[in-house]
């Protein structure tokens, strides 16, 4: 079976030389050696400042929210806005945190939070924006800051695709009070589990450094409401290995990216994506013509040992347990139709050439 997606594996040498040091050291947790070093070396390749590593992306939202303070200021249930397309973290982390996900409906055509959507969603119990830079794509962070800044608004943003992407020259993560990543083991980057925040501001930071911490500061001393979110030795040893190999991996998925492209743009929806970012190939989906014609590919693709996934489906403002929202029409129109198709560093060309040939064939019969 050819998976949608692959684990990236680094080199078993260097990651058992890092496991030596967590040995020599005894230090497997509370902010050890590499944890630090994972820390300022993805600082510096991110472009980023205040980074804050975490044990996964969805206790990074969750402490994000806190950091900032989105679930405090009223009486009434705080709510906050975000993205019907999205994977159910994004909106299940606001929910936990006792925060109201209110959706909007996204852009047809780069799949992003509209933010044209964003205000008639807002009411005087509004107390963040939650947009999803979807698939890695950059949302319209310009527009969406203002609307944030008219109305007094948090903005954390789910960066859990956009990993090294850069915006207008700059690192995407640098917008918003918050951006959280995924370190995910099926992520471009990973540390098997993990997570990060980059905070805008370093008082946000250190408010988050004693939450991961059950709020310790001292031996003897407790000043925040905290949980255990720490990374440990083990993740970041991981997380430093593959760091190591980023560009060979970069690169491997660009060249598939590529490919698909080339092969399938005439036949299928791409996503339209910002002309200011650099993209990072972390995926590859598809949109097809109507639901039942994704639903034959994906079990043409299946009968011929390929597994594609509707990701993201189904659309959030579906899920009774996290929203009465209205619904979302676009979201659930591109969420009905979406295949996401295998695309990883080991994916070899003849195997990616049989999910093109698949796909085509299919799509060629649509024709006759």
């Amino acid at each position: 079976m050819i998976p949608v997606t692959k684990p990236y594996f680094p080199s078993r040498e260097k990651l058992n030389k890092y496991i030596d040091g967590i040995y020599e050291r005894q230090w497997l947790t509370n902010n050890g050696e590499l944890v630090q070093q994972l820390t300022q070396r993805l600082e510096s390749y991110l472009g980023v400042e205040n980074l804050l590593l975490v044990s996964n992306g969805t206790l990074a939202l969750q402490i994000a929210y806190r950091a900032l303070g989105v679930q405090g200021g009223s009486e009434q249930r705080p709510e906050a806005i975000t993205t019907p397309f999205t994977f159910i973290a994004t909106a299940s982390s606001l929910k936990w945190e006792g925060i109201e996900p209110v959706f909007a409906d996204i852009d047809p055509h780069t799949w992003c939070l509209d933010p044209a959507n964003i205000e008639a969603a807002i009411t005087p119990n509004t107390r963040a924006i939650v947009p999803v830079h979807v698939f890695g794509n950059a949302c319209e962070v310009e527009a969406i800051d203002a609307i944030a800044q008219k109305y007094n608004l948090k903005v954390i943003y789910d960066a859990s695709h956009a990993f090294g992407v850069n915006y207008k020259g700059e690192s995407l993560l640098r917008h918003g009070d918050a951006a959280t990543l995924s370190f995910h083991a099926t992520k471009l980057f990973h540390t098997g589990e993990g997570g990060a925040i980059i905070f805008k501001r370093k008082e946000d930071l250190e408010r988050a450094r004693k939450m991961i911490n059950f709020g310790i500061t001292g031996p003897e001393t407790i000043e925040e409401l905290g949980i255990n979110a720490k990374m440990n030795e083990l993740q970041a040893a991981m997380g430093l290995c593959v760091l190591d190999e980023i560009e060979e991996n970069l690169a491997a998925r660009s060249t598939v990216w590529a490919h698909y492209a080339r092969e399938l743009e005439s036949l299928v929806k791409l996503q339209k994506r910002s002309d200011d970012i650099s993209y990072n190939s972390a995926y590859f989906p598809v949109v097809f013509e109507s639901e039942q014609e994704a639903m034959q590919v994906a079990g043409l693709l299946k009968e011929n040992g390929v597994l594609a996934r509707r990701y993201f489906f189904p659309s959030l403002e579906t899920i009774e347990c996290l929203s009465y929202s209205s619904k979302q029409p676009i979201s659930h129109d591109i969420a009905s139709r979406i295949l996401c198709m295998p695309i990883y560093a080991g994916l070899q060309a003849l195997e990616q050439q049989r999910v093109i040939d698949i796909i085509q064939h299919a799509l060629d019969a649509r024709e006759q």
